[in-house]
């Protein structure tokens, strides 16, 4: 949410100039060592383009902004990408887990926002529960990394004390089957309540059995959308959530495999768009129902109106906008379309961009 709530507020803006600076970037050492040289060439070659696209009175406070962000940033804590957006009124910094394809500086009168659309469009919020022998605890995580433990008046659920009426009972399968059961719909209806208030589904680390047995007392079984089996040696927050990134991911590559299949089968209906101006201008419109883009496709234009605009083979080319395809993306997502980009060799026989329609 903090993600999608930043890329709201940036690509939202509108001035002139806006700068926006893409680096990739490692997270650890000795390979971070180069980000610092990278990001003060990158700073570098922004100011020298700045100084002499604008008058320096004009862009005094963007100057300034340029000269003093690398000491707000450090890059001893990096993730794999970072995203500096600075205009003569904005100054944002944002450390992305995805690596861009479009390292360098863009200058225009919008922020260039594809990165952070493809980062928003990755990443993946969920609840992660770890049903063990000692309780149940659940956390709030984003993709591979918890962000908090969740506990309230029902979590961390304690282990189960429901306990058989007498010792002959206690040799009765069906008895603790029934047992179990009834404290996994607790557990359900405890999870349920965070559900409702979060909207967040939930992967669970679990054995097998207790995993089948929570689905079929489940409230909403639709809620639970993985599992991944428990290892008791291995139940530490920073281990169960490489298993449940695990599921994520190949969930993830599911949602772009259906999103192509739905494209291409729209193809026929006439609602399927691959001329760059169509897109552009249909995107504008709010006609854009599903955006597919190829990762490394950007294409610079030199804009002849509000609607309209020249291709280019140079960001470098006078007047040049670096990359309609960020505008277009924001525009589709901002009208409750959906975006995806991709590297899946399925989009070939579609083109690097197309664009399905609603009408």
């Amino acid at each position: 949410m903090i993600l999608k709530e930043q890329l709201q507020k940036i690509a939202n803006v509108k001035s002139i100039p806006c700068v926006t600076i893409s680096l990739n970037t490692h997270r650890t050492h000795p390979d971070n060592l180069t980000d610092a040289v990278s990001l003060k060439n990158l700073l570098k070659e922004a100011e020298d383009r700045l100084t002499a696209e604008f008058d320096k009175k004009t862009i005094a406070p963007l100057l300034e902004k340029i000269q003093t962000i690398s000491a707000k940033i450090d890059l001893n804590y990096s993730l794999d990408s970072l995203h500096i957006f600075l205009s003569n009124d904005t100054e944002e910094i944002i450390k992305s887990a995805w690596q861009t394809s479009h390292e360098g500086v863009h200058i225009a009168e919008r922020f260039a926002v594809r990165s952070l659309i493809k980062s928003n469009n990755r990443s993946t919020n969920y609840v992660l529960m770890l049903l063990s022998q000692s309780g149940v605890g659940i956390y709030e995580a984003v993709n591979d990394s918890i962000i908090t433990e969740i506990t309230n008046d029902d979590f961390p659920f304690a282990e189960n004390t429901l306990q058989v009426e007498n010792a002959d009972q206690g040799s009765n399968a069906r008895k603790v089957d029934n047992m179990v059961r009834e404290y996994l719909n607790h557990v359900d209806k405890a999870f349920v309540k965070v559900h409702h208030e979060t909207g967040l589904p939930c992967i669970v680390i679990a054995t097998e059995d207790n995993y089948s047995k929570l689905q079929q007392v489940a409230d909403i079984p639709a809620a639970y959308i993985g599992h991944a089996a428990i290892n008791y040696n291995h139940v530490a927050p920073h281990e169960i959530v490489k298993q449940s990134w695990k599921i994520i991911e190949s969930l993830q590559q599911q949602e772009r495999t259906q999103a192509i299949s739905q494209m291409k089968e729209a193809v026929g209906t006439g609602k399927v768009l691959t001329d760059l101006q169509e897109i552009y201008q249909a995107a504008l419109d709010g006609r854009g129902e599903l955006l597919i883009v190829h990762n490394d496709f950007a294409q610079p234009v030199v804009m002849l109106d509000e609607r309209t605009f020249d291709l280019v083979e140079d960001t470098n080319h006078e007047n040049a906008l670096d990359d309609i395809v960020s505008n277009i993306a924001w525009e589709v997502l901002s009208k409750k379309g959906r975006v995806v980009f991709t590297t899946q060799e399925d989009l070939a026989d579609l083109g690097e961009i197309v664009l399905q329609v609603r009408y």
